[in-house]
Formats: C-alpha cells, structure tokens, sequence
C-alpha cells in the first residue's frame, strides 16, 4: 500500500502499511494476503500487541488486512511490519503499474526490441508492451526502478518517450493453484500415493531397507517420510511461529500432530509414517481450500472496487487527453461518452443522457440526466454525450466511501460472532485436554493398542482448532454486505445486517419517505367567475416571493407569464401572505385567515360557465353552484391528504388550490411486502396534521400512525414501539431531518442516501436510491443472513463435535478429521454463505395511478 501521511516517514512501500493520522495516534493498515483464517489473526495479533505503544489491532481475515493503531510517538509501522514477519507473515509490497508512452513504437517488431531492451532492467515484475496503441505497461515494487531507468532503456533501443502515468495495484496475479505451496502439496502427494500403493497393494514391493532406533523402516515409510518432509514444510515452518508466540492454532496442532506421529515411529516402533504423511498432505491441501474459499468472499468485495474505472478523458486548454483518474482535479471537465463509464463524482454541465446508476444505487431503470443533475463514479452513460464537473477527488467519491465503508463494516461484529469468538477460546483447551486424555485412557479403557491410541489423539489435535466455526460468521457478512451494496443498499455493519432481520415494527417517516417530499398543485377550484388560470395568475403573484414549499409549487405549476406589479409583500406567519397585484391588495392562506376576513366560506359561488372546475368542485358544489368551503369543500381536500390554500382580495374570494406531497408509487406494495415477510406491524411517524396523516396512511397501508410529531415526539414514540417488540424497531427517514429518531431506533435507515455525505456517515443502514422497493429486500436480504449464520456456526460445530465424540471408538479416521472437519467445513460454510449474493431486490407490483 502506500503511505498518506507524508510527514510518516516509515511508513509507505517499505513496510507496506497505509498510514493516517488520527490526533494522538497513527493508524497504519498492513496487506497480510496469507492471513486467511482465525488462527492466523490471532498469531500476528499476538505478536503485534508485544509492541510498546500498540492501542487496538484489527485483523480481517475475509480481506487479508490488519489496521493498527498506536502512538506514533512509542512505534512505527516498520516496527509493527516486522513483529507481523517475526509471526511467520509476509507483508506484501505495493506493487505499481506504470504506463510509458512510446507513440513510435507502432509494430510487433519495435514491441520486441523495446522489451529485450527493458529486459536489461532490474527490479521490473512485468512487462507488456502494446504497439496499436503505442504503450508500455510495466510492473515494478516500491518505487524501483525509477521512472529514469525505464526511459533511458526504451531510448536505448532507439524510441523516444514522451509521458508516463502510475496506478497502485496491490493484487497479486499469482495463481493459487499454481503457487509454491501448493506445488509442493502435488508433489508430496505423488509420493505419497506411491507409499500407499507399495504398502498397501503391492506389499512384496515394500522391502525393508534398514532400522532407525530398533524400529524396521520400509521403502513405503522412506516415501512418506519424503512426503512429510516435501508438502509438511509450511506447516512447520507456522507452527514454529505459533509456537513462538504461544498462539495454540491449528498450524501449532497440526506440527504436534504430525512430529508426535513421526517420534512415535522412531521412538517407540509404532509405525506411523502414513499418518504422519497424510496430517501433511491433506492439511496442505485443506489450507489450500480455505484460501481458495476465502479468496470467493473477497472477489466479492473486488467487484465493488473495480467498478470505477482508472482512465478520465478530460478537457484541459481545449482539448482532450486520457488521464489516471487520481491526477483529476475537482473542478476539471470530464468527457463521458455513450457507453463509456464516469469516472469520477460531479454535475452534468453539458449534454444529456440516461444513465445507469444500478453499480451504486440498484436502480434497475436508466435515470435521465442534463444539466445540473449530480451523477455518480462507475454509472454507465446508457446514450447521450455528457460533460461533467468533478466535484469530489478520486479515492473521496460515493463509491470510494461506500466501498470503504464496507470494508470497515467488518469491524462490527455481530452478537453472534462475539459469541462464536467466546466460544472459540475455550473450545481448543478442551478438545487438547480431551485428546491426552483419549491417548492416556484408551488403552486401559478401551482395550486399543498404544499405537492407536496415539492415532485418535493426534485425530482429536487435528480437531481441536474450530477455525470453520469461527470463520463461518464474518465470511457470511462480508457476503451479505456485499451483495447488499451492489443491489444499492449501504449497510454499515454486520450487527446492524443482523439485526435487520430480527426487527419485528418498522416506523415509517412521512414526507420524502413514504412520500416523495415534493409539493404539487393537485386541484383548482375557480370562485365567482374567475377561471382557473386567473386564480393561478393571482397565486403566483403572491407567492412569487414566498420561500414556503407550498409558495413554490403554486409559481412552477403557475409557469411564465401574465405577471402584474408586486407591491408591498407581507407574510403573515403560520396563515398565508399578503401583496397588491396591479394595486388591489390581494391573500393567499389557510382558511383561517379568510374567516379572519369576514368571509362567508359556507357560501361561495364555484365559476360554472367561462372558467374550468374541477372535477372535485364539481362533485361539492350540489346546490345552485354554491359550496360550503368551510364544512365540506376543505375537509374533503383535507381527507385526501392535501393542504387547502385560499386565494381572494379584501372583497372576494377567487379561487381554492389544493395542493399535495404525492405518495410514491412504490410505498403501498412495499408496506404490503414487508408484512409478508414476516413484519407485525408497520407505523408512521409525521409532523403533519392529523386529516393529511389518515390520508396517507389509508393510502399506503400502515398498520397505525402518529401526527403532529416533534422530533422529540418522534423518538418517544420509537422508544414506546421498541419497548412493545422483542425484535426491536426499523426506523426509515431521510437520515437528516429524523436523525434522532433514526439513532433511538434499533436500526435506523436512511433514504436516497448516494451522494448525500451526512447520511451516508449517520445512518446504520443507507437506501442509495429513493424506493422503498428495497426496503422489503433488505429485510429479507437480513433475515437469509441470519439464517445462513445460524446454520454455518451450528453445522461446523455440530460436526467438529460428533467427529470428536466419535474418535474414541474408531470411527473417525485421520484423513476424514482432516478432510471434513477442516477442509469440508470451510469450503461448506463459505459456499453457503456465497448464496447470499443470489438474493436480489425484486421489482414490485406497484398500480399505476
């Protein structure tokens, strides 16, 4: 990795830790790729915490990484990197990837002499050279060697250079299958299935070919001893390690395990080689597995990081160029073309097109953009050309945090973890303790032979370490997390993932949740002669100065046009506003405010002939055109979850506007979805009027609902909820304005979240999009997870359990403890918690209006 901090002078590609500043303390963060599995965390753990100055460590196994924090003042990271190498860890390098432009290099043959000329370079990891495009991509560690070194080789053989560009890549290419371990597991078990062949098939092929301590050894024990000694390395090499820092593991059991059965042999006669062999083969090719399981769970995550792309065509002094995304400004010009991905967060200034959002928001429908509208790092731009300002640097945009903030979702463990992690420390001792007990007892107990008393201990040792009990829980996490962002889902946690799934009441906030929180004019109702459009002229009049939602929908519904002098504006606080259009002085306001004026509302005159009514005005006005505004044309508006504005002069009144936050589409199938799964009961919690609340309620579906909240009112209401469930409460809002009852909530979900940096760092949970759809998958997406989490921890232990019961009496043989109890349950608890990546955000029923 490389270092941020430019002022931390270990730090950086010498250690490979990423450093930040924290006031006091440094954090530092170590790529640690073979720390794969619990055992290995608690190693380096305990040998970084030796360190003086250390204040936490937190080792992800699911990503390979360790985050350290410290007193700068008492350690360093170089420090910190070398008590992780004394664990028996490699601290991987950066590596950089570099691109040289070499425009002349334009043929397979120029290609050949620049790389038999780079070839003289030392230090370079790769090289690949590409003559239709005239680029040399090159692959170095650290900072060596120097961009001179390179440039002065490629003109060497005779081609000039005219630029290069670096990108940090800290992946290795090295293919698992084909790595040295696992090479070295091939060979050894070649040679062991030839020992088992002499022995067992061809026995009158297995000659003596000495004595070692009084003991025969045969051409097949030579064999396996050849195998221990070639596939039995590494295992040693960690269990000397684990030795050392007194961490009892699976790879300290494991090196027990198999010197106990080689010194057996020698010692003592008993013939154990085979065993011995097999303890190394097999466990080589079950750390193997694991890698390879665990290598799925973070490819999980690598998708989510490879959705940005590493190239911006930018506008710089007229023209264009293609640049590394890290060296774009805030504020340059980027050119996204059709198909093309954007590269960086900004505001459309030129063009439109539609533009799929689904790699952050899960928005299965392109979204039209033009000018002003915000678009978001790794959408696709479906159609259209679009210019961009970039509003956030590279590594500080909607994606980076959401991937960052997956990763450190990690960090929250879950009750269960916290459980399996308790668990997990007493579990070992007992097991260790178990199995000198069978090795002691069975012969006197069972009658077993010495020999095969010490092969069940060295079964038990191989089953004392529960790392598929322990690992079963956060590689389900990081499964669901994942699967979650890519759907546009940002959950911060694996506790909040769990708990998610247990809530029993979801409360619902009203405007901008289950309602779209933009203000519309639903209904015009002339008075007196005026027509529609009169009423509007003189509202937007009044209103054109108002700063009041309402004010704003009447101007844009209103539109251009027809405008008279405005003189002598007042808003009259809580009824409405007042203003002389043309000289007259004219209102608009609540009801209230007309009454105040003496009028008559039970008897006002609806304009039938030369104006448009209604047809709400219609159905109202029952006896010779006449309404009754105050018992029957308002409360009616009312009921349908609508604010009545009034419009008239100190004479007359001209006309009734309704207007109205329209209930999204989605809400009621959503509601209706999460009843469905499983929820007993869903509420909303507004600050709305009574008469407008019911409305919305009856529309979308809620079970109840509260009006006229404060928002200290809000939170009572969640802790009243929250004390009436054993699940706990679900609190959705717009992650601003409800913030405080999002935090009393057991989990608190904020809408509409992408983009928006305040909700996306207080919510627990974060819909990158404005539907509710995904609310219903998110609990569903929680309750699997759960599932998944209780059938991992419950089977891995079921089974270590039942294989160690079963020892004792011979039905567990070595091989099967290896294969079923380490190797088997590894791959199976992680391949069933990869089935939460199918779990998708289905489309809704929504009926259209």
């Amino acid at each position: 990795m490389t270092t941020e901090d430019p002022d931390e002078p270990d730090g950086g590609p010498e250690t490979g830790g990423e450093t930040t500043d924290r006031g006091d303390s440094a954090v530092s963060q170590f790529d640690v790729p073979e720390m794969d599995c619990p055992a290995c965390a608690g190693k380096v753990e305990s040998s970084v915490e030796t360190l003086d100055g250390v204040e936490t460590i937190d080792p992800q196994v699911t990503t390979g990484t360790l985050t350290v924090t410290y007193d700068a003042d008492a350690t360093d990271t170089a420090a910190i990197a070398e008590r992780i190498r004394s664990a028996g860890y490699v601290v991987a390098e950066p590596t950089e990837t570099l691109r040289v432009s070499v425009p002349d290099m334009d043929c397979a043959s120029c290609a050949g002499k620049v790389e038999s000329a780079l070839s003289t370079v030392e230090d370079l990891e790769s090289v690949e050279t590409q003559p239709t495009t005239g680029t040399v991509v090159l692959t170095r560690t650290g900072a060596e060697p120097t961009d001179d070194a390179i440039v002065a080789a490629i003109e060497r053989a005779g081609y000039d250079v005219e630029g290069t560009t670096g990108a940090t890549d800290e992946s290795s290419d090295e293919e698992l299958w084909t790595s040295p371990r696992a090479l070295k597991t091939w060979a050894s078990g070649v040679v062991l299935a030839v020992g088992l062949v002499l022995e067992f098939l061809i026995p009158g092929t297995n000659a003596q070919v000495g004595t070692v301590l009084g003991s025969a050894l045969h051409v097949a024990d030579l064999l396996f001893l050849v195998a221990v000694a070639v596939g039995g390395q590494a295992i040693l090499r960690n269990g000397y390690y684990s030795a050392r820092n007194l961490n009892l593991d699976i790879d300290l059991l494991m090196s027990i395990a198999i010197l106990g059965a080689l010194t057996a042999s020698l010692a003592f006669g008993e013939a154990l080689y085979f065993e011995a062999a097999t303890l190394a083969v097999l466990f080589s090719i079950a750390e193997l597995l694991e890698r390879y399981s665990m290598d799925r769970a973070r490819d999980s995550l690598e998708e989510l990081m490879d959705l940005s792309p590493e190239e911006a065509t930018v506008r710089r002094d007229g023209e264009e160029a293609v640049v590394p995304v890290d060296t774009v400004d805030v504020g340059e010009r980027v050119v996204v073309r059709p198909g093309e991905k954007i590269p960086l967060d900004g505001d459309v200034i030129d063009g439109e097109s539609a533009v799929n959002q689904a790699p952050i928001t899960g928005e299965s429908v392109p979204v039209d953009k033009t000018v002003g509208d915000d678009v978001y790092a790794g959408t696709i731009n479906e159609g259209g050309y679009l210019e961009v300002q970039v509003t956030s640097a590279s590594g500080d945009n909607t994606l980076s945090r959401i991937v960052e903030m997956v990763e450190d979702a990690q960090s929250n463990k879950t009750e269960r973890e916290q459980f399996v992690e308790r668990f997990s420390a007493y579990y070992t001792p007992v097991v260790v303790a178990f199995a000198v007990l069978v090795t002691l007892a069975s012969p006197v107990v069972l009658g077993t032979t010495l020999s095969t008393a010490v092969v069940y201990g060295l079964t038990l040792l191989v089953l004392a370490c529960p790392c598929a009990f322990v690992i079963s829980t956060p590689v389900s996490v990081v499964s669901g997390i994942t699967s979650a962002a890519k759907n546009g889902v940002l959950i911060k946690g694996g506790n909040h993932l769990e708990a998610m799934g247990e809530v029993d009441v979801v409360a619902f906030d009203k405007t901008g949740t289950l309602t779209k929180g933009e203000l519309t004019v639903t209904d015009v109702i002339a008075l007196n002669g005026n027509s529609e459009d009169d009423v509007l002229r003189c509202a937007r009049g009044l209103e054109a100065r108002s700063e009041h939602p309402i004010g704003e929908a009447i101007v844009a519904e209103a539109g251009e046009g027809g405008e008279r002098d405005i003189d002598a504006f007042e808003s009259i606080t809580g009824k409405g506003v007042r203003a002389e259009l043309g000289g007259v002085p004219h209102f608009a306001g609540k009801p209230d405010l007309f009454e105040e004026l003496d009028f008559d509302l039970s008897h006002v005159h609806a304009t039938t002939d030369g104006g448009l009514v209604t047809k709400t005005a219609q159905q109202l006005c029952e006896r010779n055109n006449c309404l009754d505004l105050l018992d029957e044309a308002v409360p009616e508006l009312q009921s349908e979850g609508k604010t009545v504005v009034l419009v008239g002069t100190e004479d007359e009144l001209e006309g009734v506007i309704a207007v109205a936050d329209e209930v999204r589409p989605e809400a009621r199938a959503a509601v209706e979805r999460l009843s469905a799964l499983g929820i007993e009961k869903t509420v909303m919690l507004t600050g709305d009027n009574e008469r407008t609340a019911g409305a919305i309620a009856e529309q979308v579906g809620v079970d109840d609902y509260a009006a006229e909240l404060l928002p200290d009112e809000k939170v009572a209401h969640v802790e009243r909820l929250d004390g009436e469930t054993d699940g706990g409460v679900a609190m959705v809002g717009d992650g601003i304005n409800d913030a405080p009852a999002l935090a009393t909530a057991t989990v608190g979900v904020a809408m509409g979240a992408a983009g928006t940096d305040t909700a996306l760092e207080t919510a627990d949970v974060a819909l990158l999009s404005d539907d509710l759809s995904k609310l219903p998958y998110l609990y569903d997406l929680s309750g699997q997870a759960n599932g998944v989490i209780r059938q991992n921890v419950w089977a891995s232990l079921g089974v270590k359990a039942v294989l160690a019961l079963a020892v004792p009496f011979g039905y567990v043989p070595i091989w099967l403890a290896v294969l079923a109890g380490d190797a088997g349950m590894t791959t199976a608890v992680t391949g069933n918690a990869m089935r939460l990546s199918s779990v998708r955000a289905d489309a809704l029923d929504v009926e259209s209006e």
